[in-house]
């Protein structure tokens, strides 16, 4: 038993929730540095549809959490993240599909 806290190993390990609060905003960042890298190294249809796809992981996580978990994908109440989350990854996902011009300059 801990002197400090009065709690055994396994009382503090069962008391940490699952997931961390700050997880899920860190799976949603690391895939939009993924994109922005592909961005700045001139594959840019690649890193747009990579920034869409965390805007749409961001929605799915946001729909599945709990208010307690979501850490700092809650912004707003819930169903307004999400139809933000999903207006915003689909329509980058529309444009990186659909914009065929190369955006070099020639």
């Amino acid at each position: 038993m801990s002197v400090r806290s009065g709690r055994t190993g396994e009382q503090r390990r069962a008391a940490r929730p699952w997931p961390p609060v700050w997880l899920p905003a860190v799976f949603v960042y690391a895939i939009a540095a993924t994109g922005m890298v592909r961005v700045l190294t001139q594959h840019w249809r690649e890193g747009a549809a990579l920034l869409a796809g965390s805007m749409l992981a961001a929605a799915v996580l946001r729909a599945l959490l709990p208010e307690d978990r979501a850490g700092l994908l809650a912004v707003r109440g819930k169903v307004i993240d999400i139809a933000i989350y999903l207006v915003l990854g689909l329509v980058t996902l529309a444009f990186a599909v659909t914009i065929t011009r190369s955006l070099t300059v020639s």
